[in-house]
């Protein structure tokens, strides 16, 4: 029988749903710094390799939360399909979707009751990072 609280239980569910966004994130990022062709190769493989190692730093920073509250985090990666594809554009595209996806994740966590500070300030940090990340692929995909 688990002792976490109902809200610590929430608190654990909605932190593994990001997690398993993130380690999809590590798989989309890398795969997609190792496909992308041509002259966009110049800027997007270090780009897409700089946002692979981002979502392994916060995939690290949400399952130390899990463990703080007690909860077990998960090793699976969200199944929405990672789109194959050698096109730059829709690259773009398919990362564009999957920060909106984890801002918006990590945005509703942050709506939950009865969060400590601590947990809060972490989460919130990913989240700035995520709707950083939007902005910036929203430009790109406008150039």
């Amino acid at each position: 029988m688990s002792t976490q609280t109902a809200p610590t239980a929430e608190m654990v569910r909605r932190l593994n749903l990001a997690l398993a966004w993130e380690i999809r994130a590590q798989a989309l990022y890398y795969h997609y710094a190792a496909y992308v062709k041509g002259i966009h190769r110049l800027h997007l493989k270090p780009y897409f390799e700089a946002e692979g190692a981002e979502s392994v730093v916060h995939a690290n920073a949400v399952r130390e939360q899990i463990v703080k509250l007690g909860g077990t985090a998960t090793t699976d990666r969200d199944a929405t399909e990672i789109v194959q594809t050698t096109d730059y554009k829709l690259m773009l595209r398919e990362a564009l979707k999957t920060e909106v996806q984890a801002a918006k994740g990590y945005g509703e966590f942050l709506e939950l009751p009865g969060l400590d500070s601590e947990l809060h300030d972490a989460i919130e940090q990913i989240y700035f990072q995520e709707e950083r990340s939007v902005e910036e692929l929203s430009q790109l995909m406008d150039a």
